[in-house]
């Protein structure tokens, strides 16, 4: 079996720990870091370029993951696309034509590309189960909780989340707008019709609950995201399953068979 070649794409405390895994992956090794803000040099015994370009056509990888910013992302990402490089890309708050360029360029390309809010398993069971209950009830809330680092609120997680909801229905949620609002935000941004909020405190790593209300009851899916390593099970199998695929996928859950 060849082995599968990875560059990372962020030299980060993520890309590091995908670097890890992919390393501790049979048939599978990380060949080197790309990051523009990052020094040329060495991590962790592994050469890091700034340049996308160069660092493709010097060390030929089969696949590109990216966990950067979503300044960087687009960039690397033409550059991947035209080298016939497939992609698997978990930077959140990418410019909305972002996706739909990508799945263009793939598509004529006929190269494959993963783009996921979430890599955790139990954060994709939690969006799929999140969907399939926004058929029975009429309210729902997402209250999603990350560390004060995070840059984009909300999270791509809870708007993803809360996309895949509301397209599970027909009709938009129920949003009960408060007579009074001495604080103006204090119910969250709105999508939909659900309520979304974020928190951002220290000690925190990535956490959303969604919450469902009918009457005489309510319905909570919750996640919990307690470290890193939780991602790199999906981030493992979207580097497989990628070399699979001559066109872009939104999400693990068609990966998975949950669609």
């Amino acid at each position: 079996m060849t082995e599968l070649k990875i560059l990372v794409s962020g030299a980060g405390k993520m890309g590091q720990q995908v670097a890890a895994a992919v390393a501790a992956e049979p048939g599978m090794s990380a060949v080197g870091f790309v990051d523009g803000l990052a020094a040329a040099g060495n991590l962790s015994g592994l050469p890091v370029a700034s340049d996308a370009a160069g660092a493709i056509e010097a060390l030929h990888p089969d696949v590109i993951i990216d966990f950067s910013n979503a300044a960087w992302t687009p960039g690397l990402a033409r550059i991947a696309i035209e080298h016939g490089v497939r992609l698997v890309v978990g930077t959140t708050g990418l410019p909305d034509d972002f996706v739909p360029w990508l799945s263009a360029a793939t598509s004529q390309r006929k190269t494959g590309a993963v783009v996921a809010a979430n890599f955790a398993i139990g954060a994709v069971l939690m969006m799929h189960f999140a969907r399939q209950a926004a058929r029975f009830f009429d309210n729902a809330e997402i209250i999603e909780l990350h560390h004060d680092q995070k840059v984009d609120s909300p999270s791509g997680t809870a708007k993803t989340t809360a996309e895949l909801m509301r397209g599970a229905r027909e009709a938009p949620f129920t949003h009960p707008v408060s007579e009074k609002e001495p604080l103006p935000g204090a119910r969250g941004a709105e999508y939909g019709g659900i309520a979304i909020h974020s928190v951002r405190l220290p000690g925190l790593v990535a956490h959303q609950e969604v919450i469902f209300g009918g009457l005489g009851q309510t319905l909570t899916i919750r996640h919990d995201t307690t470290g890193r390593d939780s991602f790199m099970p999906g981030v493992v199998a979207a580097a497989r399953e990628v070399m699979k695929l001559d066109h872009l996928v939104v999400g693990l859950d068609e990966l998975f068979g949950l669609r």
